[in-house]
């Protein structure tokens, strides 16, 4: 189907969108008392809720339009900017005039995530298809008791997008294969009068998307139950190898890593730089590098955060988002809601939204058949050498504003290492 070709845009809106953001779109309603019916037979409609960084942005729209195509079913989707996304979902599940679907974080580190708002009532069990795709090990973050509140959209791997043109123009032929690589290409970026990462230093969830991703070789390649030993009080980050992601990080402002002015820095500069060429990488979503690349004719590709030299290779992927059911929903609505899950679930819709938003089917992941920006980490995804996103099952999101906003303080000198670690600690404990 054509649709399922058509050109990707930047789209890395939910993962990275902050948690706060101005109300700029009214709420709107669930379903109406006659289950949305739009006169078509026993086709009962519903609504979904969804982020979107831009208009083209629309890989949601898509695969509920080809749903709407084979099925008659009549849907609607809402968008919001992925700036407000939170706070509309948030604010209008208390209200009691959300939509009849939604797009969801995993686990309970965000306010957006699928225990949270199930713990409070917000969210409909779903059936045992989609209890069928929680990748494994991941059950925690969907389910509690056993009952199942979300069903995960995709795999999503996190990396530096790499502007493979770009490296060329200065010299960077190659990426860098170990940390010390980095800092020299860092160098042989500036010389060129480019920077080796744009930073969306002024934006905490992307500050702190890039210290997750330093964390899956400085932390969780090491101890992938990390999070597990947190909860029990058997670490602590103040004394784990958080410590080493955070002087990465300095380490890196310290060699000239990032843009100028990486500390302001916004998603418009990741665009600007990565698109135009005038920045290597970004820590993005990896849907980012086949969507910036059909927009510039630039090489891009999805890259992990080279470990120390000696260490092993290891990323960030995971089912990143996830489909969700407003519990106040209509009865019907909410069967129609769940048929569409059962649809999307099949292995040959689920690789069709996993194209549309350039990510890897839920149902499995086959080296051969990846994306081809995911190439250079295939070995990596094929084998599970990957962390899921450390934050989903963090207690809180106090713990991830902690990282993301301490990063930032970081940059601009204002706190600490021991500060920021310390306060993430402290998040966690409260």
């Amino acid at each position: 189907m054509s649709q399922l070709s058509s050109r990707r845009h930047l789209r890395w809106g939910l993962l990275a969108a902050p948690v706060v953001g101005v109300l700029v779109l009214a709420g709107c309603a669930g379903s109406s008392d006659d289950g949305g019916d739009s006169g078509d037979g026993d086709a009962v409609g519903f609504s979904v809720m969804v982020a979107q960084a831009n208009d083209a942005d629309d890989f949601y729209a898509q695969i509920l339009d080809k749903y709407t195509e084979e099925t008659g079913v009549p849907i609607e989707v809402i968008p919001y900017p992925s700036d407000a996304y939170n706070t509309q979902v948030t604010t209008q599940l208390q209200a009691g005039n959300a939509a009849d679907v939604m797009i969801l974080a995993p686990g309970t580190g965000q306010p957006i995530s699928v225990v949270t708002l199930a713990e409070a009532g917000f969210l409909e069990p779903l059936d045992e298809t989609s209890a069928g795709l929680i990748p494994s090990g991941a059950e925690a973050e969907f389910q509690i008791d056993g009952d199942t509140f979300a069903q995960p959209t995709a795999l999503t791997p996190v990396g530096l997008v790499f502007n493979v043109t770009a490296g060329d123009e200065v010299g960077v032929s190659e990426y860098p294969a170990t940390y010390e690589e980095l800092l020299d290409a860092c160098t042989t970026a500036r010389d060129g009068g480019k920077s080796f990462i744009v930073l969306a230093g002024g934006i905490p969830f992307n500050t702190g998307l890039f210290s997750m991703l330093i964390s899956a070789t400085r932390v969780y390649a090491e101890t992938p139950d990390w999070n597990e030993q947190r909860a029990a009080g058997d670490v602590t980050f103040a004394d784990s190898g958080w410590r080493d992601v955070l002087e990465d990080i300095v380490e890196m402002n310290d060699s000239g890593c990032y843009q100028d002015g990486a500390a302001g820095g916004t998603f418009d500069s990741i665009t600007a730089g990565l698109g135009g060429g005038t920045s290597l990488t970004a820590a993005v979503p990896g849907s980012a590098a086949a969507s910036i690349s059909d927009a510039t004719g630039a090489e891009l590709n999805v890259q992990a955060f080279p470990p120390v030299d000696g260490d092993k290779a290891f990323t960030v992927t995971g089912a990143n988002y996830a489909w969700a059911i407003n519990a106040s929903s209509d009865d019907a609505v909410k069967a129609s809601a769940q048929a569409f899950l059962d649809w999307v679930a099949q292995p040959e819709n689920a690789k069709a939204y996993a194209d549309l938003s350039g990510a890897v089917p839920i149902t499995g992941i086959d080296e051969s058949s990846l994306l081809p920006q995911y190439a250079p980490i295939g070995e990596l995804l094929s084998s599970g050498s990957y962390a899921g996103l450390p934050n989903a099952t963090w207690p809180n999101p106090a713990v991830y504003d902690a990282l993301g906003g301490g990063v930032q303080a970081l940059l601009t000198g204002q706190k600490t290492i021991d500060q920021v670690l310390d306060e993430m600690d402290a998040a966690w404990d409260q």
